[in-house]
């Protein structure tokens, strides 16, 4: 074997290894991740400066799809290549996997529908919500416009609450925000560098797009339940702005009133999201796992996991040309907006409404709440004290 050849398995091992130590340990959701990252592929092993970092950071912000994942995958493709970037995404991610995975037979193993915890889980997951709502308007709808664009995409998801309907919102969002926030972009935004070739991020966006328009028309022709969850999972990893949070609306709009789960087993596996390190967005291996199996899951994994890499891969070559248009920069604002107005639509149906339902619900979830926005408490810790508050709370009023 070659020295280049040993060099690029050494370097392949480094990457799994150092990203499955934060795949098993990285709490607290996308902030958390890009600290965590920060420390261990920056600070101490020395794969980027900072500025380069900065700059991966403010490209996954501007794709659709889990912006933590994304960012480790493009560190990764930045240090061992396509295959240094599947590695990357495959160490962080698979922990939270297999737990998903675990939680989801176990609930359907032991009937977990009564269990008094997964009662609380669906109580966190309104602390979580609320939580993250908040953090998301202060960023993306910080005046009046956005705030506006945010009430209406809310208010029309409520009133006319479909998945297809969210698409047009995100849509129309976009157009308004070409028209409304063009002159509020940024005037100089710092360039960013890639090997990737064009050629190859026109292949990547070639088949990102085959693949929303093919999958879909087989999937109306087909009553294949495994290709009915890849093209569920795969459009929602597409199209989804603002990171795992907002994957919720969007995913319970296409499992919950088809069917394919009741609202009780989708708000259960959102809870217990909370508790693991690693992306949101493998919640969907709990959902496939409740689908199919474990079929299901490896098949909804992959399937909203490809679109980030697809994109990734897609976007490097062209974004920062992108990011310098005054035009994209307003597009993404009115987009993100409706991102606001969303998550705030999802606060009430599913989440309050499976979740709330007297006085106690409402305190511990006030508490839960409290302790995560006020005191910082991190979200794994939030799961425990709501489990056990849950409990107690049985006990003090039978």
């Amino acid at each position: 074997m070659s020295e280049n050849n040993k060099n690029k398995i050494q370097t392949l091992i480094e990457i799994v290894l150092t990203s499955t130590k934060l795949g098993l340990t990285s709490f607290g959701g996308p902030v958390a991740h890009l600290a965590y990252f920060k420390d261990e592929y920056i600070d101490r092993r020395k794969w980027l400066d900072d500025r380069t970092y900065a700059d991966i950071i403010s490209i996954c912000q501007f794709l659709p799809g889990p912006a933590s994942s994304q960012v480790g995958i493009s560190i990764g493709m930045m240090r061992g290549g396509l295959l240094g970037g599947f590695i990357s995404w495959f160490g962080f991610t698979v922990p939270s996997i297999i737990v998903l995975i675990i939680f989801a037979l176990m609930y359907q193993t032991f009937s977990l529908d009564d269990a008094g915890f997964i009662h609380s889980l669906k109580i966190v997951a309104a602390a979580v919500v609320l939580h993250a709502l908040i953090g998301l308007r202060k960023k993306l709808t910080p005046d009046k416009s956005r705030l506006a664009i945010a009430i209406a995409a809310a208010s029309i998801m409520l009133i006319f609450p479909s998945a297809w309907m969210q698409i047009v919102i995100i849509l129309g969002a976009g157009m308004v925000g070409l028209k409304l926030f063009t002159d509020k972009a940024e005037s100089k935004v710092q360039p960013f560098s890639v090997s990737i070739s064009k050629k190859l991020g026109l292949t990547s966006l070639g088949i990102l797009i085959s693949l929303l328009i093919i999958l879909p028309l087989l999937n109306r022709v087909s009553d294949n339940p495994l290709l009915n969850i890849f093209d569920i999972f795969f459009r929602v990893g597409s199209l989804v702005f603002g990171g795992g949070h907002v994957v919720l609306p969007m995913i319970e709009r296409e499992v919950v009133p088809t069917g394919l789960l009741t609202a009780n087993e989708f708000l259960a596996g959102y809870g217990m999201a909370q508790a693991v390190p690693g992306p949101l967005f493998t919640f969907s291996s709990y959902l496939g796992t409740m689908m199919e199996g474990i079929t299901g899951a490896i098949i909804a994994t992959i399937g909203i996991f490809l679109p980030s890499f697809l994109l990734i891969v897609a976007a490097l070559p062209f974004l920062n040309e992108l990011r310098q248009r005054a035009t994209f920069q307003g597009v993404l604002m009115g987009v993100n907006a409706s991102v606001v107005g969303i998550l705030l639509a999802a606060f009430y149906d599913p989440v309050i409404k499976s979740s709330i339902f007297n006085p106690a619900d409402f305190a511990l979830g006030i508490i839960l709440f409290s302790l995560l926005n006020i005191w910082k408490v991190p979200a794994w810790l939030i799961v425990i004290i709501g489990v056990i508050g849950g409990y107690v709370l049985q006990i003090m009023i039978p």
